[in-house]
């Protein structure tokens, strides 16, 4: 198991180095980007192979243990440790994760997006892919702090170089503004590991911040959680996501979306909750109350994006969708209450599982279209899917009502659990104000269906002979788009109607973090 969790975060290095050097003759097939791109695919099926049979070694009887640690000095000095380990917290992201690379290098293999060298676009993937899964594995400040950081450059590349109109300014404003979010966001973890004495976060979870004073968990909250936001993206901290969506390619928005802002949620999870419950509920009712402006926000930028007339582009609503969803999760974890925190991963789970679906039936959509603008796509009388490719219309009318949160479908427990967390906040919480936001948190997912079931009737439906902006012959789904799709389908089924896999594995989990490392 030790092995195993050390060869899933080392082998995306070894393999970005891997795709930089020359193919060797008997495996360059037809040409040797052919054979980089081959090579993307087969390390990600890999590492996808080794996060399964890690996965299936787990101890489902005792999740709330990590397991297949690794716990080594580095820089002794500081007290740093190379410190792995997985819990049931952090096991379903890192498969989800594993999972969504590999979807993206299969997809590219086949329909790679125009740039420079496939070869940085593979060596990129790769290390984007290790920044994420150690992200969720490690156990030490810095060495969180370092993988958070590892995935910026590889997406700042992806979306300047292989990424559509205005990629150069949507890729610089990904960067500055994450960038300062994790200058700030370092200042607290360095605040709480002097203080404290140790940068171990299982020790610090354990301690449940009894260590540190009220006033260093105030300041320790405000510096961590403002870099941790701003990944997530909350309200109002979340203006470079729409721009960065609409001009990534289509799998840097899927990885975008499925992991790198999963990364924001976790630290909450994971560090702010069990470390600085002190400072944390000082604060739940502030980020109660953004979370709840940013589920009616995304919303109604959503609703007025899918308006007949005002040229919303889809990719743009599907982000700006992202900032409903996620506002559901740091409602639930506002709540700190183990329902409320069960509701936010599972919300997790489901918004990577989904919303990658709905970024990749998009880029396929904008490939057939040869645009997003969802007023050229509609036309006079809808763009007809159902009538043009039938295939590619269901799935996309799948994914929008999974969206939405159809009971049945993944999207609907993750929702409902923070919404019923809010109802009974932890103890010390204000109940009347926690009430509001569940009530705000309502609204939102009526003004989600509306939106959704918009862009469905618009695109989906209409006369498949009338004229619009395809001919009438639309290609339907392609033998790859297909397998890099089916899974996630499968997985949104699987995880609405059995929701217990999931929950069994985080509620131990979260009970002993909440409880401050005490089972």
């Amino acid at each position: 198991m030790q092995f195993l969790l050390a060869f899933i975060l080392a082998a995306p290095l070894i393999g970005a180095a891997a795709a930089l050097l020359p193919a060797p003759p008997g495996l360059k097939g037809k040409s040797p980007e052919q054979a980089v791109l081959r090579h993307g695919v087969t390390v990600t099926a890999v590492i996808l192979a080794a996060a399964i049979a890690l996965t299936l070694g787990f101890g489902h009887d005792t999740p709330a243990r990590f397991q297949a640690t690794t716990d080594i000095s580095w820089i002794q000095a500081l007290n740093v440790r190379i410190h792995l380990g997985i819990d049931g917290i952090s096991l379903p992201l890192l498969l989800m994760t594993a999972l969504l690379f590999f979807l993206c290098a299969l997809y590219s293999y086949y329909k790679l997006p125009q740039g420079p060298s496939p070869k940085a676009f593979v060596a990129l993937l790769l290390v984007l892919e290790a920044g994420t899964l150690a992200t969720f594995a490690v156990l030490d400040l810095l060495l969180f702090f370092l993988a958070f950081e590892m995935v910026l450059i590889p997406m700042y590349f992806l979306i300047a170089r292989w990424g559509g109109a205005q990629r150069q300014a949507a890729a610089w404003k990904f960067i500055l503004f994450t960038l300062l979010g994790s200058v700030v966001m370092l200042l607290g973890l360095l605040l709480i590991g002097l203080k404290s004495g140790t940068f171990d976060m299982v020790a610090l979870a354990s301690d449940n911040g009894r260590e540190l004073t009220h006033t260093t968990q105030i300041l320790a909250v405000l510096a961590i959680g403002i870099g941790l936001a701003v990944k997530t993206p909350m309200w109002p901290l979340h203006s470079w996501l729409p721009d960065a969506h609409t001009a990534a390619p289509t799998v840097g928005s899927v990885l975008l979306a499925g992991v790198l802002l999963k990364m924001g949620t976790y630290g909450f999870v994971r560090i702010l909750l069990p470390i600085t419950p002190g400072g944390m509920q000082t604060f739940a009712p502030y980020l109660g109350a953004f979370a709840a402006i940013g589920i009616v926000y995304g919303s109604l930028a959503c609703l007025a994006l899918a308006r007949k007339g005002n040229k919303g582009d889809l990719k743009r609503l599907i982000a700006y969708s992202s900032v409903g969803h996620m506002g559901f999760v740091l409602l639930g974890i506002a709540t700190m209450t183990p329902t409320g925190v069960n509701g936010a991963l599972f919300a997790n789970i489901a918004h990577g599982l989904i919303t990658g679906l709905l970024f990749f039936l998009v880029g396929a959509l904008k490939d057939r279209y040869g645009t997003a603008d969802l007023d050229t796509l509609a036309g006079a009388t809808g763009a007809a899917l159902y009538g043009r490719a039938p295939r590619l219309g269901a799935f996309l009318a799948f994914a929008a009502v999974a969206s939405l949160g159809l009971p049945g479908l993944a999207g609907f427990w993750g929702e409902m659990l923070a919404l019923f967390g809010a109802f009974d906040p932890a103890e010390g919480l204000s109940r009347p104000a926690f009430l509001t936001y569940m009530a705000i948190g309502g609204l939102g997912t009526l003004l989600t269906a509306g939106y959704l079931l918009i862009v469905v009737r618009r695109v989906c439906m209409g006369d498949p002979k009338a004229k619009s902006a395809a001919p009438a012959a639309l290609p339907d789904i392609q033998h790859y788009e297909f397998a890099a799709w089916t899974p996630l389908v499968a997985l949104t089924v699987l995880a609405g109607l059995w929701p217990a896999v999931l929950l069994g594995l985080t509620d131990p989990a979260v009970q002993k973090l909440l409880a401050g490392g005490n089972s």
